[in-house]
């Protein structure tokens, strides 16, 4: 079943999600533009309070859920880390006990955000497709609802912030979207959609988890082995069907990105606007750039996801600048 909705429904879950997160900026950075050769307009997803989207759709689909179960004791689901964040915040103010499984290895600094914010973690497998899968299994032996990664109510959440840009910038010819497991790139095309815009929406993932790529070209979903890439918010190796459904029906095209142009598009961003981006954050970024010849002259929106990044990893990725300019000499 296609998903879909009115701009009433969008605007109702907008309103329920700035009751608590006031909207972001979509600031015109010159020096981008310049790199760009476009007009590029960057959505400040990084300034939520959490510091990434998915809060949105945490605070929709826990309001959801307390009136669909108000006896409901308490919530699990896996994630690499911003959306645990968001399930945490968000069950915390419903007043629900907030279990989160994260991969052995996840983010040192994402697991302390989600303690903090009161989360009970379990550290299982080896990446998000072993953590979701034990999730599953806790779920049913503990009696705790699990929370899926995708969902309509968490799509309606997080299309908050493609109707804040797109009602900001409805003269965009396109923008690029990261796809994890396509909460966000599905919220944006529902607000396109339900703005009765035609702006192109362009998915970003990293060659190194190319699953969605896959199913886009296939119009199906595929599968891969791994999903290894440092940016873990696109580490994504099994897609979820609805979503491919949508992101095929909805989106332009997928665009690849290497490790190395997600890197710099990170290093971009703090040069060009002093802004801290995670990897899953740089991937627009990285496909706009790579599109460059294409997008020349023209008025690009990119979707900053996040800025939760550790901080040994930003350092390294800051650094090699330096090693790559000396390599060059």
């Amino acid at each position: 079943m296609a998903i879909s909705f009115t701009r009433q429904q969008l605007e109702e879950a907008a309103d329920l999600v700035h009751s608590v997160v006031p909207p972001t900026p979509q600031h015109h950075w010159p020096l981008l533009s310049r790199r760009a050769g476009a007009e590029i307009r960057v959505k400040h997803e990084n300034h939520t309070p959490l510091g990434a989207f998915k809060v949105r759709g945490g605070l929709v689909y826990m309001d959801g859920l307390k009136r669909r179960m108000p006896d409901c004791p308490g919530v699990i689901t896996a994630t690499r880390g911003n959306h645990g964040q968001s399930v945490a915040f968000a069950a915390a103010r419903a007043g629900l006990r907030p279990v989160v499984v994260v991969p052995e290895g996840n983010s040192v600094e994402k697991n302390a955000a989600m303690r903090a914010l009161g989360a009970e973690l379990i550290e299982h497998g080896s990446d998000f497709q072993d953590a979701f899968e034990h999730a599953v299994a806790l779920s049913e032996s503990e009696g705790l609802h699990l929370l899926p990664s995708y969902h309509e109510d968490l799509i309606r959440g997080v299309a908050s912030y493609g109707l804040e840009l797109l009602t900001a910038c409805p003269d965009l010819d396109r923008v690029y979207v990261p796809i994890g497991l396509g909460s966000g790139i599905s919220g944006v095309i529902t607000a396109r959609d339900a703005l009765g815009l035609k702006t192109e929406v362009i998915g970003v993932v990293s060659e190194n988890a190319p699953a969605y790529a896959l199913s886009f070209d296939q119009k199906k979903p595929v599968s891969t082995n791994s999903a290894n890439t440092f940016a873990d918010g696109v580490a994504c190796r099994v897609p979820v069907p609805a979503a491919v459904e949508l992101i095929c029906k909805g989106a332009e095209r997928i665009v690849t990105v290497s490790e190395a142009e997600i890197r710099a598009a990170m290093r971009h961003y703090f040069t060009d606007t002093h802004n801290i981006a995670e990897g899953a954050g740089a991937v627009p970024l990285a496909g706009c750039l790579k599109e460059a010849a294409a997008n020349k002259g023209k008025k690009i929106g990119v979707i900053l996801s996040g800025g939760n990044v550790d901080r040994e990893v930003y350092q390294e990725v800051l650094m090699e600048a330096d090693k790559l300019k000396e390599a060059a000499q």
